[in-house]
């Protein structure tokens, strides 16, 4: 599948801006399930500093606002090939060893009813199937329910909440995943609704791995493995890790946000005069059953391609 994206993000301050760094994770890596077409970002307010990969091996780019702006807008556009591997990464690959994601984060770091919720699940259980519950728990569990919570909330609050958004899902699924002995990490995004070009922000699944088939991801908020409806765009250990902004600034105080996204199927077909045309249409998510049917086909898995992956 190809997928177009169109992503601008402006922000606009009361006062004006005197210094203000922003780090950006908004630039996609080809990866296993995924190809990077074409990709550019452009800012208005602000200019590039640095580009790097970070520690988790996320294209990482620094920005500097101009000082005196009122406005700054980030844009990034490209398409992306797509193809549905049933959620499945491959092996761990990348600077830090699979061990690091065993450990808990102040986002992801259970409390009593985290421990109770995990404590439903046996450690020594086949782990794929163990894991697709576990989602359909947290789920059960919270909700999807928007402006409950934000950015800065943690697992713990948000089970006690019951209600929250896929940033919320993803973190008591890897805290709750970690109590059990998986690796599990977060990863940032986005996906392509069915019959929603237009969004208002990007999404947010988990990654655990599992032996014998390396990284495999779940969405909890769709009960699905990501199919070719994704795009994986940073991972980390949590939000904070991979969030898709996040700066320091000084000055510009009441700063409003204002985001559009657009994702979309982009079909290409070849007609007669050589003229390229395209449609949009929508996908389906995996369940459980295929899950374990790809895994009896993976037994020889070649090495990951390190990760290129909300409120």
């Amino acid at each position: 599948m190809r997928l177009a994206v169109h992503h601008r993000t402006r922000y606009s301050f009361g006062d004006p801006v005197v210094h203000a760094l922003q780090r950006l994770h908004l630039t996609p890596k080809s990866t296993s399930g995924q190809r990077v077409l074409d990709w550019k970002m452009s800012y208005e307010g602000a200019y590039e500093q640095l580009q790097f990969d970070d520690h988790n091996m996320n294209t990482t780019v620094l920005i500097a606002i101009e000082p005196g702006v009122k406005e700054v807008v980030i844009e990034c556009e490209g398409t992306i090939e797509t193809a549905d591997n049933h959620g499945i990464i491959g092996r761990h690959a990348g600077h830090l060893p699979c061990w690091h994601f065993s450990g808990h984060t102040d986002l992801t770091r259970p409390g009593a009813r985290m421990r109770a919720l995990a404590d439903k699940f046996d450690p020594g259980a086949d782990t794929l199937p163990m894991l697709h519950e576990l989602s359909a728990a947290v789920l059960d569990a919270v909700a999807y329910q928007t402006g409950r919570t934000d950015s800065a909330t943690r697992a713990e609050e948000a089970l006690g909440t019951g209600e929250g958004v896929c940033q919320d899902h993803a973190h008591i699924f890897i805290g709750c995943a970690r109590l059990l002995g998986v690796p599990a990490r977060y990863v940032s995004g986005y996906l392509m609704m069915d019959g929603q070009e237009m969004q208002d922000a990007g999404h947010a699944w988990a990654e655990a791995h599992v032996d014998g088939l390396g990284w495999v991801g779940f969405d909890v908020s769709n009960q699905i493995c990501p199919d070719e409806r994704y795009i994986r765009v940073a991972t980390g250990q949590d939000y904070a890790e991979a969030a898709p902004v996040k700066g320091i600034s000084l000055g510009g105080s009441d700063a409003g946000l204002d985001v559009e996204l657009s994702i979309r199927r982009q079909e290409q077909r070849q007609s007669q005069d050589g003229q390229t045309q395209s449609q949009n249409i929508g996908g389906n998510g995996m369940s459980q059953s295929q899950t374990q049917q790809r895994q009896s086909q993976q037994d020889d898995l070649g090495p990951d391609t390190p990760p290129g992956p909300q409120d």
